[in-house]
């Protein structure tokens, strides 16, 4: 049977020809049980990392190393994320009081079917609920579950012109800050909801979210509940 070298003879690849990526008739096997416990396969790892580094290699790492690192990007506005069905939505974090827990939202005698829900207790206090879905025309029917991640229901409050109201969320993604400047145009996906109440789309990570109009959105939430 074929010996593998021994500690201080040239190794070779002896653990691709005789070992566990070979044809097993190693010896050692049967007391190292596989190559990467045997000093032998230790020391040819200690030689690899060992060998000279190539002149050209070490230049390149060393000019790529000597690049100054991009500026960050100038933020200059914050913006509260949310999902609601598929799409990523935002307002403007001065909008956002607080994010609560679901609760039961209690029907209005003859306001039913539309945009206001009804009302919800929020820390003690009675406030309108108010559907972003319905108000933006967002389907949540068929929304597809996150994937790798579990997502909450919240109730987001904003604040609207001293008016406070609920607004249920499929999942929360908290404060993302962006530069106002970079503020895209609404993408496709957000083409059905109406022009006037986004802003345009702003992006965090792997976030990218359409921002309300603040402005359009006071005065559309605002209407349902005079």
């Amino acid at each position: 049977m074929t010996q593998p070298p021994v500690s201080g003879e040239s190794s070779g690849d002896c653990w691709r020809r005789i070992g566990v990526a070979g044809d097993r008739s190693c010896a050692e096997l049967e007391r190292h049980v596989h190559c990467r416990n045997c000093p032998v396969y230790a020391e040819a790892a200690q030689r690899n990392l060992q060998r000279p580094v190539e002149p050209d290699y070490r230049a390149t790492w060393a000019r790529e190393l000597a690049r100054p690192e991009p500026p960050p990007a100038a933020t200059d506005a914050a913006a509260m994320v949310f999902r609601i069905g598929a799409e990523w939505l935002a307002v403007p974090v001065a909008l956002a009081v607080t994010v609560a827990p679901p609760a039961p939202v209690h029907r209005l005698p003859h306001r039913s079917g539309g945009a206001l829900l009804g009302v919800v207790n929020v820390g003690g206090r009675v406030l309108p609920a108010v559907s972003l879905a319905a108000l933006l025309g967002i389907d949540t029917a068929g929304a597809p579950a996150p994937a790798g991640r579990h997502s909450f229901e919240r109730l987001l409050v904003l604040g609207l012109r001293g008016q406070r109201v609920a607004v249920p969320v499929a999942e929360m993604h908290g404060i993302l800050r962006h530069a106002s400047a970079a503020m895209r145009a609404p993408a496709a996906t957000l083409g059905h909801l109406p022009a006037a109440l986004v802003a345009g789309m702003i992006a965090g990570g792997a976030v990218e979210a359409g921002l309300l109009d603040a402005a359009m959105l006071e005065s559309e939430v605002l209407g349902l509940l005079r």
